[in-house]
């Protein structure tokens, strides 16, 4: 067996950093905080967009019961909401 020409080191030095810098580690935490924010903000305003639905469909409940009472007292019949004027349709105000 032939012999080695070069001599055998004793420890291979790794070159490769083991760790980013501040500058990089500081930047990258900024943006992580910053999304962590919008995600958090993005919840809320669902949790938001969620009651008030509710809220609407409460709303939307209580025109509709208003809106039985007036057929059951007045028939089936057009009310303008800014005057509270009555408009008969054509077929109820012939049997009037």
């Amino acid at each position: 067996m032939a012999k080695r020409k070069t001599p055998k080191s004793e420890k291979v030095v790794d070159l490769k950093p083991n760790k980013i810098t501040d500058e990089q580690l500081k930047g990258i935490q900024e943006i992580v905080n910053y999304s962590n924010q919008i995600r958090m903000e993005v919840g809320n305003a669902e949790a938001k967009k969620h009651a008030l639905l509710h809220e609407l469909d409460n709303a939307n409940q209580k025109v509709n019961e208003l809106s039985a009472a007036l057929k059951e007292q007045y028939g089936d019949v057009d009310v303008n909401i800014q005057t509270g004027e009555i408009k008969y349709k054509e077929d109820e105000q012939a049997d009037s």
